[in-house]
């Protein structure tokens, strides 16, 4: 560690914030995070981890804590929406951690956060709440965080963690204009004591039809079912994870689909509807003792399941460099260049996925689906390695 680099600011104490924070702090940094939200509350739905997110919460000795509040689900599976065909299928249970090394779990968000939190607090990370970013300043020797209260806070380093709507990406690079993507989600849960025993595998099962697809998968140790239902849409204005969604129109979107599908639906209360927006890869990620991290620098469409691994490996990657030694500007554009080729890659991956799923024309879908099918049964092995290039990534050991 470079001797003049030592209280790192984050912004941000989201997943990818507290997983900076926890990885810096291990390694022997002062670090405070400043949090625009009033309390740390317990918002969100599901999260799913595959083996590059695991493998650094591994690292943090997290790993049995998430295993235990998570559920492993048993395989991953692509279906069509209305037959239920089955046309691809991966075993995930054992399988993903005897290939990779590290399990594949999923688990609510705010079981995960707490994990995250609990874990900083023992470290003696200080975390502050109500704090708001409105921007930055670069001075001789480091740099000072612009609070929306008036305050400044001085540091070494800032990191922005501070998702989508990045008061730090904004000071750094002007504000933007996201694409809308000509699609919505609605997301929620059910538990799973209110469906009838079996009608929904133990999957992260995704249902698949023209213009639309369905995705679930079990949390909290299969006692609760998330949900997230993609529809193309003409328009939409806001980009947001609050806002209300209405169940009758979630249903009737989905109507006439698989009983698994149905089953789900029948049993929802309420749900949350956001419009997906898509983004340009960033010019730089960095400037000077500044940095961005995880949704801030590269939001993820959910067709990858990657959004919260990605911030994990940010994180992994962006201590070590710090750690290294050298200047604390020249540690942050090595971090950049370590990280950026691979989060656009997998941003790409998403937007792809989207086009998979939703093929408009309903032959040419059952076309494709039975391609994936042929493919996944007629060459195994290198459906199986598909994925290793992701799943199979130590982000800790690009640093060293």
């Amino acid at each position: 560690m470079n001797d003049q680099t030592r209280r790192i600011l984050i912004a941000g104490a989201g997943l990818g914030g507290l997983c900076a924070a926890l990885c810096l702090r291990r390694l022997g940094f002062e670090v405070e995070v400043l949090e625009r939200a009033p309390e740390l509350a317990e918002v969100g739905a599901g999260i799913q981890v595959a083996a590059n997110g695991s493998r650094v919460l591994a690292d943090l000795e997290l790993l049995d804590d998430v295993r235990r509040l998570g559920f492993e689900p048993e395989a991953a599976e692509i279906r069509d929406g209305v037959s239920g065909f089955t046309c691809y299928r991966s075993p995930l249970r054992g399988a993903h951690e005897r290939r990779y090394g590290r399990p594949y779990v999923q688990i609510h968000r705010a079981d995960l956060h707490g994990i995250l939190l609990g874990a900083c607090m023992r470290a003696g990370v200080g975390v502050t709440t109500d704090a708001p970013v409105e921007g930055y300043e670069r001075l001789e020797d480091g740099v000072a965080l612009r609070l929306a209260s008036g305050r400044e806070i001085e540091g070494d380093v800032l990191i922005g963690a501070d998702g989508i709507h990045s008061a730090v990406r904004a000071a750094m690079l002007g504000r933007e204009q996201p694409r809308f993507t000509g699609q919505v989600a609605w997301r929620g849960t059910v538990p799973a004591e209110r469906l009838r025993p079996g009608v929904v595998p133990e999957t992260a099962g995704i249902w698949v039809g023209p213009g639309r697809h369905f995705v679930h998968y079990y949390l909290r140790g299969g006692r609760l079912v998330n949900f997230v239902a993609v529809q193309e849409r003409a328009a939409w204005r806001e980009e947001s994870w609050t806002t209300a969604g209405d169940v009758g129109e979630l249903r009737a979107a989905f109507a006439g689909w698989h009983d698994a599908v149905g089953a789900i639906l029948e049993q929802v209360e309420s749900t949350f509807l956001w419009g997906l927006f898509g983004r340009d890869r960033l010019p730089r990620w960095t400037d000077g003792p500044v940095a961005l991290l995880g949704d801030a620098c590269h939001p993820m469409l959910p067709f990858m399941a990657q959004g919260a691994c990605m911030a994990f490996e940010d994180a992994a990657v962006l201590a070590r460099c710090l750690a290294g030694g050298g200047d604390a500007a020249g540690a942050l554009k090595r971090y950049e260049r370590l990280r950026i080729d691979r989060a656009t890659r997998v941003q790409r991956q998403a937007e792809a996925n989207a086009r998979l799923f939703h093929v408009r024309n309903r032959a040419a879908q059952v076309l494709r689906l039975g391609a994936i099918w042929a493919g996944t049964h007629l060459l195994p092995p290198l459906a199986a390695a598909r994925f290793d290039w992701l799943y199979g990534h130590d982000a800790a050991g690009d640093a060293l």
